[in-house]
């Protein structure tokens, strides 16, 4: 299955375009994989500004291939974050945090991600860890850039809470590869950069495939050389509610998490960044949020 993603504006200040494919109305998760935007390569006219919001629930996983963004938080975290390495921010019962690229980046790209917490952690203190060592995997025509999990015998040092992996694969013009695969993993292939074919079907840029779990190996080939995001994880399968920035198990529990942000509540303690503005959480729907769980498409 491949996966098109949606085209959504991040703020009214960021002149990037954001192509989102996690959640998708065909498939809501991959592993504990909730959330993919991808955004750029772009040149930017001004600076990617994201003021102050909040997350509850879930991790935020920040990768980028170039520019750089400064990230700061509620806990008060500073930390500026290059290609090549991980910022993974744990949301838990709760954190604040903005987003501000250089004035001196041209080029914007990487992607946003997010991993739900499982129910029994998912109240736990919020955490911010920075990784600038990685692994590196390099082999003829293939080099991988670990962040999240283990893969081909590396494992990253990445804080995680459910069987998980994410890497950069960077393929060579030209080549053909085997790919491994856990068998008990579902995997999502998001093409950044090149071109792609993946088990018989080309992949357009931006967009996901998919694979179901069962699979061990992972066809793939390109022409002109690709970069692909590799995510995958065992099927998550408790049922939540995911609404905006916030990962809850029922509606009174967004409702208890929006009223905190808009209300200024401690469990978001405030913080200074450069860009002096703050986020308000959106209207909620006329309507009872409703758990679910993931559709699991069938494959053949």
């Amino acid at each position: 299955m491949i996966l098109s993603p949606r085209t959504v504006k991040l703020t009214t200040r960021t002149g990037i375009d954001i192509h989102r494919t996690l959640p998708h109305r065909s498939i809501r998760t991959i592993g504990a994989w909730c959330f993919i935007d991808h955004f750029g390569p772009t040149v930017q006219d001004d600076a990617m500004s994201v003021a102050a919001h909040p997350h509850v629930g879930l991790q935020t996983v920040s990768w980028l291939f170039d520019g750089r963004v400064e990230h700061r938080d509620s806990l008060g975290s500073i930390q500026i974050i290059h290609p090549g390495e991980l910022n993974l921010m744990t949301a838990g019962r709760g954190i604040a945090h903005s987003e501000l690229s250089g004035t001196d980046t041209e080029i914007m790209h990487g992607v946003q991600l997010w991993t739900v917490l499982p129910d029994s952690v998912r109240n736990t203190i919020p955490t911010f860890d920075h990784y600038s060592d990685l692994p590196v995997i390099s082999q003829k025509e293939i080099e991988v850039r670990l962040f999240v999990g283990q893969y081909m015998g590396e494992e990253s040092p990445a804080r995680i809470f459910s069987e998980l992996v994410g890497a950069e694969i960077s393929l060579a013009a030209g080549s053909i590869h085997q790919l491994p695969l856990r068998a008990d993993f579902e995997y999502g292939a998001l093409l950044v950069a090149g071109d792609i074919v993946i088990n018989k079907d080309e992949v357009p840029l931006t967009n996901l495939y998919y694979s179901a779990p069962g699979k061990t190996t992972l066809h793939v080939s390109t022409v002109t050389g690709a970069t692909i995001v590799l995510l995958g994880g065992t099927p998550f399968l408790e049922e939540i509610v995911m609404w905006w920035n916030f990962i809850g198990r029922n509606h009174d529990e967004i409702v208890k998490m929006r009223a905190d942000w808009n209300g200024e509540s401690q469990v978001f303690p405030y913080f200074e960044d450069h860009i002096h503005g703050r986020i308000p959480a959106p209207d909620l729907p006329n309507i009872q949020l409703q758990p679910r769980g993931n559709i699991r498409p069938v494959i053949n």
